[in-house]
């Protein structure tokens, strides 16, 4: 069955994700499309801020583009993604709608920018992001360039899941091209020149770091080679060749995945180190020392680096497994932390409807009012270029500033798989039964919004199930990195976690 999650519907290759499967999602689309494009000929009402149109936090977006029915669909360098990304076309193509095929592997974010720039009704991703290599998966955007609101992938899961293979029409791709119901795109400049009018780029000139990048053999590099080179940075690069193997690791930019970016940095005298997950829109971090500066942390940077130093407004939008250590930011210039469930949808609907400044997750995604509401890692990068060249500190002084003044937080994070059995024992006694361990520190609230999160006096913990695999996760944060670990070793043996 197709199961839409947090980050789009991912499924290992051969088993759910099928040509068949893939066909599926699409056709389901197509007619969603057909369908809106029906009922609001002229436009459509979509979440605005609070505030907007006749207080019910909807406001009307015309269609600027044809009739409102085509897409835009990119892919990235997994196994099957281009295939996929052609099996895809031609399904929802036979349903009526126009294809933008973007005919280079690219970021995800450049897909988003595309939907938002060209007023698309919706786009699609061929990812599964940074999960393993054996996975492949399709992520979904909606007009604005966001991450489609899970009362849509409801509906499309629910009537995809509903078709046979003798409900589904194709048309051949090359039929497709010739016709012109399947047009290529190539909308990386738009995308790239976007992000370069947003970048202090003089200030980098001036600084001309010296950076380390790892695309993880995803597909950052051209794109974060465009921006840093105009801006004339020195480049070092690893991992940049076609592996559908990601090097047999997690293409995810966490501590266990790059000590080759952190001898690198060493080894080059480099100010930075920057990685990007399969997708490029998450981001991992090494500072000038080698150190794993982590996603909480880097979203902290940004948020204060942007009130401060660039004196801009706005609130911070984040997940409930992300850092408080942002609240307190917030809290000191005068503005609200917005918490919201897991799913950087979540974060989009979240920036929109309090015009906040940033949003982030401590997955390594973020982004910044003023550029699309789902996560950039490419954007997220130079703008963390800009900040070491604007303040002229180096990266490890900058955290370090931050904790002197806002005090010293920390996340601890671990995951472990779970079969069915496993999974419905934690689902029984944490959601259903409401157990909990007998923690040291007394429990100021608990919440169940999403997952089972108890908060205490500045500290929290939160367990979980993952959206996009069988997993359950406990993160937990504390004033040190022992006590966050504590709190969530404590957590696993209550659950029999192992």
């Amino acid at each position: 069955m197709i199961q839409f999650g947090t980050g789009g519907w991912r499924a290992i290759i051969g088993d759910g994700f099928t040509k068949l499967n893939i066909q599926r999602v699409a056709a389901a689309l197509g007619r969603r499309i057909q369908r809106e494009s029906v009922n609001s000929p002229e436009g459509e009402y979509i979440p605005g801020k609070a505030g907007d149109g006749d207080g019910s936090n909807q406001r009307f977006e015309p269609r600027h583009r044809d009739s409102g029915k085509e897409i835009c669909i990119g892919y990235d360098r997994r196994f099957l993604s281009r295939e996929a990304a052609i099996w895809f076309s031609e399904a929802i193509a036979a349903e009526g709608i126009k294809v933008n095929f973007v005919n280079l592997s690219a970021p995800t974010p450049q897909i988003m920018y595309t939907v938002k720039s060209w007023s698309l009704p919706y786009g699609a991703a061929i990812t599964a992001s940074h999960n393993p290599a054996i996975w492949n998966g399709i992520k979904l955007f909606t007009r604005g360039g966001r991450d489609a609101l899970q009362e849509i992938t409801d509906d499309i899961q629910a009537e995809a899941n509903g078709l046979s293979e003798a409900d589904i029409q194709t048309i051949p791709f090359e039929q497709g091209l010739a016709e012109g119901r399947i047009v290529f795109v190539d909308p990386r400049d738009a995308y790239l020149d976007s992000i370069l009018e947003k970048i202090d780029t003089a200030a980098i000139r001036r600084r001309r770091p010296r950076i380390v990048l790892d695309p993880m053999y995803g597909v950052s590099l051209t794109g974060l080679l465009t921006i840093l080179y105009s801006s004339r940075c020195d480049i070092d690069v690893i991992h940049d060749t076609h592996d559908a193997f990601f090097g047999r690791r997690l293409p995810a930019p966490t501590v266990d995945t790059l000590a080759d970016l952190q001898r690198q940095v060493q080894e080059h005298n480099a100010d930075i180190g920057i990685a990007t997950d399969g997708d490029a829109d998450r981001l991992g971090v090494i500072d000038e020392q080698g150190r794993y500066v982590s996603a909480n942390e880097i979203l902290v940077l940004l948020y204060y680096y942007l009130l401060k130093y660039k004196g801009w407004k706005g609130a911070a939008v984040r997940n409930v497994a992300t850092t408080h250590l942002l609240d307190r930011v917030a809290a000191k210039f005068g503005e609200q932390c917005v918490e919201v469930p897991v799913g950087f949808k979540h974060i989009s609907a979240g920036m929109q409807r309090y015009d906040a400044l940033i949003g982030g997750e401590s997955s390594g995604g973020l982004t910044v009012r003023g550029h699309i509401f789902g996560k950039d890692g490419l954007y997220a990068a130079s703008l963390l270029v800009e900040m070491l060249s604007v303040t002229g500190k180096p990266l490890s002084r900058l955290v370090r500033d931050i904790f002197d003044e806002f005090g010293e937080l920390h996340v601890a994070e671990h995951d472990w798989p779970l079969t069915p059995e496993n999974k419905a024992e934690v689902q029984k006694r944490v959601f259903e039964n409401h157990e909990l361990p007998d923690y040291e520190q007394p429990i100021r609230r608990v919440s169940y919004e999403d997952g089972c999160k108890v908060y205490f006096d500045g500290a929290w913990v939160i367990i979980r199930f993952s959206g996009t695999e069988p997993r359950v996760r406990i993160f937990a944060e504390d004033e040190t990195m022992d006590r966050a670990e504590a709190l969530v070793s404590s957590t696993a043996r209550f659950l029999g976690l192992k």
